[in-house]
């Protein structure tokens, strides 16, 4: 199988126009508009200008791609606040916008994914030795992005 030949672009307004709709799809971080502007074909030059234009059309937001990212992993994925951070940071997004965004997560609604989380793999736990059975709930919480501390207590307070 051939792979899809990607289309190269050397005029800036059509980069511009290719990557309004892009944007326009999905919210996007800069990093991953840039990604695709390079991938596209164009120089250097032509991207920083495109980007500028994006954010200035508000096309490019990433306060509103940090937002929208921690919202949907936590609300469709069940993913914790470490893992969401993780993503974030490979999206290139800065330190004070992760954490502005992870904010925005209620914390009743957090413990209580958590623990649904641990409900909901213990059923599948068949473990009889109950140390085992805890250390393996408590990797299963970590491997989910949630921090030790929250799930050890969830496990202590419940009868999992």
């Amino acid at each position: 199988m051939d792979s899809p030949k990607t289309i190269k672009i050397t005029d800036e307004k059509i980069g511009l126009k290719k990557a309004e709709h892009y944007c326009a799809y999905q919210e996007r971080s800069q990093q991953e508009v840039r990604d695709k502007l390079y991938e596209w074909g164009l120089w250097t030059s032509a991207v920083e200008n495109i980007i500028t234009k994006l954010i200035e059309d508000n096309y490019l937001n990433e306060d509103r791609f940090a937002r929208a990212y921690v919202r949907g992993k936590f609300n469709q994925k069940g993913w914790g606040k470490i893992k969401i951070k993780q993503g974030l940071q490979l999206k290139k997004v800065s330190a004070p916008l992760i954490k502005k965004a992870l904010m925005t997560i209620d914390p009743d609604e957090y413990m209580a994914t958590l623990a649904k989380t641990l409900t909901k793999k213990a059923a599948t736990v068949s473990e009889k030795n109950e140390y085992i059975r805890r250390y393996k709930l408590q990797q299963y919480a970590l491997s989910r992005g949630f921090e030790t501390e929250l799930a050890a207590e969830v496990l202590k307070n419940s009868e999992l």
